[in-house]
């Protein structure tokens, strides 16, 4: 009779331990369904954002699209008064400012990624250079806007008086030296964090066949991580497409095809800042929206392209 009860009570038991696991599982599960479906629906939600940016855009700019046509695009003249608008002047002047500035930053943000990722990982100069890195990321655009009209400015005057053309000190050059200083700290700070990732063992490897530090940065190094540096630049090239305050500060304004790197001109950026407010009429406003769309396609492409190329990159290193 006491051999069934106890057999009885560790049934009881049993089942009690069963059920109890069988909770404890019913609830990660349900947890782990809570946790799938909401980082999904916030992906979703981004798309969606993304996609209700275009469209608004898109329609905000019909009236313009139904006026001008493909000609909007191509024009050169861009004059209020006549209800005359081509975006070709702005477009040229946010490419030009924007990839010259790229040019001068790549060797200076290699060069910097390399210094603090594979020479200088600690210490004290480690620690200045990369708070100033970032210090330099963080400073409002408006403060570079006043620094490099009452710096850079002058110091571009004098340079254009040296080399005999016109010293407005204002221009495409002036405005990419800008650039060159605010983008800097994004393509350095991702550079340099993808350069500390390479694979001990692979310099170790390097080193103990002979090579020179120059030929394992050079063989070893940068074609590692260059898929995750020319991210860094893609990024940079990004914040300078879209720069506006600091551009519309020293670019001079002019709404005009540039003739010279050291003339006057215009992005799509700054002259949005400089007219929005003053927009009269629904084809002058739609206008306006419509070169912002433009700015959005460009930026968009040259994204898709990048990323097209980062991933080449990357399958080569594999």
């Amino acid at each position: 009779m006491q051999d069934s009860l106890a057999i009885e009570n560790k049934s009881i038991i049993s089942i009690e331990k069963v059920t109890a696991e069988e909770k404890k599982v019913r609830r990660f599960k349900f947890f782990d369904f809570l946790f799938r479906n909401s980082i999904g629906f916030f992906a979703i939600l981004f798309i969606l954002l993304l996609l209700g940016i275009f469209l608004t855009l898109l329609i905000k700019s019909i009236p313009s699209i139904s006026v001008f046509g493909l000609k909007y695009y191509t024009g050169t003249t861009w004059n209020p008064v006549e209800s005359q608008f081509g975006s070709l002047p702005f477009l040229v002047g946010t490419l030009i400012t924007s990839f010259l500035a790229l040019v001068i930053t790549i060797p200076f943000s290699i060069s910097i990624s390399l210094f603090l990722g594979e020479y200088f990982q600690k210490g004290f100069l480690s620690n200045i250079l990369r708070n100033a890195v970032e210090l330099l990321g963080g400073i409002p655009s408006v403060i570079y806007g006043f620094w490099g009209l009452f710096f850079l400015v002058p110091i571009m005057r004098s340079f254009e008086e040296k080399i005999g053309v016109p010293p407005l000190g204002i221009g495409i050059f002036t405005t990419s030296l800008l650039l060159f200083i605010m983008i800097i700290p994004y393509s350095a700070t991702i550079g340099r964090e993808v350069i500390t990732l390479v694979p001990q063992n692979m310099k170790e490897g390097a080193l103990a066949l002979g090579a020179t530090k120059y030929e394992l940065i050079k063989s070893v190094v940068l074609p590692y991580a260059r898929s995750g540096i020319f991210a860094g630049i893609l990024l940079a090239l990004g914040r300078a497409l879209g720069e506006t305050m600091a551009v519309t500060m020293v670019i001079g304004n002019r709404n005009a095809l540039p003739t010279s790197i050291f003339g006057p001109a215009n992005t799509i950026a700054s002259v949005i800042a400089n007219e929005f407010t003053e927009a009269v009429g629904d084809v002058y406003l739609s206008s306006l929206i419509q070169i912002g769309f433009l700015l959005f396609v460009v930026t968009a492409i040259i994204s898709i392209a990048g990323k097209q190329i980062i991933n080449r990159l990357g399958k080569e290193v594999a």
